[in-house]
């Protein structure tokens, strides 16, 4: 179960980043951290953005 609420939260995260939101809902280091590790997210000009892949995991 606890990796399902895992999944959730990771994909509310990059909702977030997506509509800017983290900056001020503070998605946390270890959120932003696992979705450069599924390359779901990555740095642009010190700005986290999401990859194609984080945007086909949104469906």
């Amino acid at each position: 179960m606890d990796e399902i609420l895992d999944e959730i939260a990771l994909r509310w995260a990059l909702r977030d980043i997506i509509a800017r939101r983290h900056r001020f809902l503070r998605v946390s280091e270890a959120k932003i951290q696992r979705l450069r590790e599924l390359q779901w997210v990555e740095d642009r000009d010190g700005e986290v953005e999401v990859t194609e892949a984080g945007r086909q995991a949104l469906g």
